[in-house]
């Protein structure tokens, strides 16, 4: 029987995602679904894939700007020439897009392109303050980073959190997306543990094909959780039925309130495009409010 808890915690989580957040790519080809589909005042995040070149990034979080979202850039350490680069990029996406909030992550290259080689050398360069950036994100890993263990992971969790609050900058942590609940429940045990008390977005994988989103968890290391893509893709077929991520927000929702306290909100990887991905919302909100 589910208690009165549980039906709040599930009403908490699913009003959140009227407000989740969403990707484009730094081509700024995806603008017109994405105002077709999605309500101004968004966060959209813009990736930084590898070979991006900086100024396609700024063009395009103008370009959400204007169009009334809330650009957020990711800032690929490996992928930034020089400090000077950094320098530019961060003058631009302030000066031309009006960004507040960034979210850092390594880059998918193995050998850094100049002097940053993580997320944490960004932030040691001092220019994330010069700049005036209010908030800044940092990536969360529910199934394992792959070059850090559980306890270095919690580790450098806290020391963004310290890190934050030295200088006055708001940190929040922006999970992978994964195919079970578990995993992710029990990273946000390990965090709240470790006191680390950082608001969490939750990664959600938007409805796509068994088959593209097997292609996406290779691509993007996803761990044991993978096995349920598997399972579907075996149960009816690679290209037949689309998979949303209902079975994660179920779980999420049924679990204690106290076990997902710190989650603050949702974002969508659009790996079936955004014309999907807003469907998949809508539905869920129209649910909530039939």
């Amino acid at each position: 029987m589910t208690t009165t808890l549980e039906q709040a915690n599930h009403s908490d989580l699913t009003a959140m995602l009227t407000q989740a957040s969403v990707e484009v790519s730094s081509s700024g080809h995806q603008l017109d679904d994405l105002r077709e589909h999605f309500a101004q005042g968004l966060d959209v995040s813009i990736t930084f894939l590898p070979g991006d070149n900086y100024l396609h990034n700024v063009e395009t979080a103008s370009a959400l700007r204007r169009a009334g979202f809330n650009p957020v850039p990711h800032i690929a350490a490996r992928e930034i020439h020089s400090r000077a680069a950094l320098d530019d990029f961060f003058r631009r996406l302030g000066g031309e897009a009006d960004v507040a909030r960034i979210l850092l992550i390594a880059g998918d290259v193995a050998i850094a392109k100049g002097p940053f080689k993580s997320s944490r050398d960004i932030a040691a360069s001092g220019l994330i303050e010069t700049h005036g950036f209010a908030r800044v994100s940092v990536a969360g890993h529910p199934e394992g980073h792959p070059y850090l263990d559980a306890p270095q992971v919690v580790k450098a969790l806290a020391a963004w959190r310290d890190w934050g609050a030295e200088r006055q900058i708001g940190i929040d942590v922006v999970t992978q997306f994964c195919f079970e609940t578990a995993p992710i429940l029990n990273w946000l045990g390990d965090i709240k543990v470790a006191a680390v008390d950082l608001p969490v977005t939750i990664g959600l994988a938007g409805p796509a094909s068994p088959a593209t989103l097997m292609k996406f968890a290779l691509r993007c290391g996803i761990g044991n959780s993978i096995r349920a893509v598997r399972n579907q893709i075996g149960r009816y077929g690679r290209l037949l039925t689309e998979t949303g991520p209902d079975e994660v927000l179920r779980g999420l929702s049924a679990a204690p309130r106290a076990a997902t306290g710190q989650v603050r909100g949702f974002h969508i990887f659009p790996f079936g495009g955004l014309r999907k991905s807003a469907r998949w919302l809508s539905e869920h909100a129209s649910a909530q409010n039939p």
